[in-house]
């Protein structure tokens, strides 16, 4: 028998499967339907090389059959119950679920026909038959908004609901509240100039910057972070289920919070005009960005303003109001610390958010894409400079007791990009009519940085950059540090965000124990690094969710103007027709080739990048502007059709 290997699967539109392996160098194993065995998108799966073939394209590659499902993908499935003669299934939403799931009227939990709901599988060992399952929950009529949304949270495993022995924990915390005893042996920057700055809409407050001048002339610049890790602790029902959400999960109108709204909205948020307790990261800093002493430890902060980035901004702009000095030094170094940044390699990204306005039924009223500020800038500097800083020191403690390499730290790696994902890169990049060098199968970062400078404000830039973060490798959590490629630094960790973030407590808890002389044990490695991998998938999980939702709210927002013309621009071709992205939503859809008019025969010209027509000519490549009518928006497939007007 072939050795086995274990990884995720996942499924393509022809529901053939490819499993990713680490251990084989990012090579992926070909998984044909008939040898799926029930697996399905996004499980754990246990899997048997048999051998090599041909794949479309020509080239080798690895083949095999799954021999078993290690952990689902999915907790649940989305969708609606049907019925056909006395016999209740349902029709998942989920595309790439290739088999409806049997209902026995038993488990149905009285879901009607035509009732949105969630099943999960309980019984699946004959892949030639249909899964069995029951109903988990019922979430209502399809298309209502509460419904939709919810469903893709739950399908992953994300509950609305806390536990009650969880729930019971964390009242009896807050009812307790911050005591004397709590606040001892803490160092205090309550007289300190302290604030916060978040969007308008926050309402978890993880971090607080402080700052004072000092006589030397340097700065104290403390970010303080709620300290989760003193009331979470091992053994409670709080941090067993912290562990089984690992984050918090963002949809399009609410969060899903990791910890019970006592502590991620309260107790633990960093609110104005309360005492709270925190972890801090103190750095002294000059007034060119460079740190020239550090202090790590248990803190007591009153934050003294609550900020929204847009306030923040607006007391910038007009040299005036509260903490305006602070802000503006504070402003002035990060964007020193920036420019180091580049300097030194890192990736100059700005992926567009999409926000949505909605109305009290959850529709979609506009779409806009949210702009960052210097305000938004200057607390991501710090945020790295305090992730960059603490994991350096949780690391070099400890090797410089243990020896180099002997460490254990929750490190946010990055690792270099797939020479292949580089490769495709190339060839966008030639398609947008531009050139950047490709040395040791890698695009150098300073060539990608330059190229976004030189496009300037061309709409098409807002794509590249997606495309360039697509080519990268995935930021992963590991205790393997192997560096942040996309940052430029050696040592990363996440260190800001322990509200809703579970690898930022741990890094809390490790930061402490090396605090305090009780360095971990190389035995415990195996435990943290499992904890890592859980994180990451539940990451993917959520930020699948989160996706999902925005691309949902989108197709809505244009099923409510059909026949409304739009300008656009070309997001990509295929052999089926032209992809276009609307300049204000960021909608996209596709305009098929049939719907191209001008009478004309169109081909797909792959290496060229373009879509062309036979007789006139007329092409269109990425970045092409265009203007579209919304012919069609199919809520069910989550797709959007446009035609062109010529």
């Amino acid at each position: 028998m072939e050795k086995l290997y274990t990884g995720q699967i996942g499924l393509t539109t022809k529901k053939d499967g490819y499993v990713r392996v680490a251990e084989l160098n990012k090579e992926s194993i070909f998984v044909d339907h008939s040898h799926l065995h029930t697996a399905l998108q996004g499980d754990i799966v246990e899997v048997e090389v048999l051998g090599k073939h041909k794949n479309s394209k020509g080239e080798d590659e690895l083949y095999g059959s799954v021999t078993k499902i290690v952990e689902r993908g999915k907790k649940g499935y989305a969708g609606i119950i049907e019925e056909e003669n006395g016999m209740f299934f349902l029709l998942p939403d989920d595309k790439k679920m290739y088999t409806d799931i049997i209902i026995p009227n038993n488990s149905r939990k009285d879901a009607e026909p035509g009732m949105k709901v969630i099943v999960s599988i309980t019984n699946w060992t004959d892949a030639k038959k249909s899964p069995v399952g029951e109903v988990t929950t019922i979430l209502g009529k399809p298309g209502d908004n509460n419904a939709e949304m919810l469903a893709y949270a739950l399908e992953r495993g994300f509950s609305d609901e806390h536990a009650k022995e969880v729930n019971d924990e964390a009242d009896a915390i807050k009812a307790k509240g911050i005591t004397e005893g709590d606040k001892k042996d803490r160092r205090d920057f309550r007289d300190v100039p302290t604030f916060t700055i978040d969007p308008a809409d926050a309402k978890d407050f993880d971090d607080a910057i402080s700052f004072k001048k000092l006589d030397n002339g340097n700065y104290e610049v403390g970010v303080h972070i709620a300290d989760v890790s003193y009331y979470v602790r091992g053994g409670m029902a709080l941090d067993d289920e912290a562990i089984a959400r690992e984050t918090s999960v963002y949809l399009v109108d609410r969060c899903i919070p990791m910890l019970p709204e006592v502590l991620s909205n309260d107790l633990c948020s960093l609110v104005q005009d309360e005492d709270r307790l925190v972890m801090s990261c103190v750095l002294e800093i000059d007034s060119e960005g460079v740190v020239h002493n550090e202090w790590y430890g248990r803190s007591l902060i009153n934050s003294h303003r609550r900020y929204s980035y847009e306030d923040a901004q607006t007391t910038l702009d007009n040299k005036s109001g509260d903490f305006y000095e602070e802000l503006d030094i504070l402003n002035t170094v990060a964007k020193k610390l920036n420019k180091a940044r580049f300097d030194n390699g890192a990736l100059q990204l700005e992926t567009e958010e999409v926000k949505f306005k909605l109305d009290e039924n959850g529709v979609p009223i506009d779409v806009y894409v949210k702009s960052r500020g210097d305000t938004h800038k200057l607390i991501e500097e710090y945020m790295l400079l305090a992730n960059k800083y603490v994991s350096k020191f949780i690391t070099k403690t400890q090797e410089e007791k243990n020896g180099e390499g002997k460490s254990i730290c929750i490190y946010r790696i990055h690792d270099k990009p797939d020479p292949d994902r580089m490769h495709e890169l190339d060839l966008y990049i030639r398609g947008l009519g531009f050139h950047v060098r490709f040395m040791d199968g890698l695009i150098p970062s300073q060539d990608l940085n330059a190229l976004l400078i030189k496009m300037g404000e061309r709409p098409e830039k807002a794509l590249l950059q997606v495309h360039i973060t697509r080519a990268m490798a995935k930021a992963i959590y590991s205790t393997k540090n192997v560096g942040h490629y996309g940052l430029a630094f050696d040592y990363y960790s996440h260190f800001t965000s322990p509200i809703r973030r579970y690898p930022d407590v741990l890094t809390h808890r490790l930061l402490m124990r090396v605090l305090d002389g009780d360095y971990p044990l190389e035995s415990e490695r195996g435990l943290y690094e499992s904890l890592c991998m859980k994180a990451s998938r539940r990451e993917k999980e959520a930020s699948d969710a989160e996706r999902g939702s925005i691309k949902y709210k989108q197709v809505e927002y244009m099923s409510y103007r059909v026949g409304e013309e739009f300008d656009g621009m070309v997001s990509g071709v295929s052999e089926w027709g032209i992809f276009v992205e609307e300049k204000k939503s960021k909608c996209e859809g596709m305009i098929r080739l049939r719907d191209l008019g001008g009478n004309d025969f169109y081909n797909y010209d792959q290496k060229g990048g373009r879509v062309f027509g036979e007789r006139t000519g007329v092409e269109w490549k990425i970045g092409t502007p265009v203007r579209i009518k919304v012919k069609a928006a199919n809520l069910d497939m989550r797709v959007i059709d446009y035609s062109l007007i010529v």
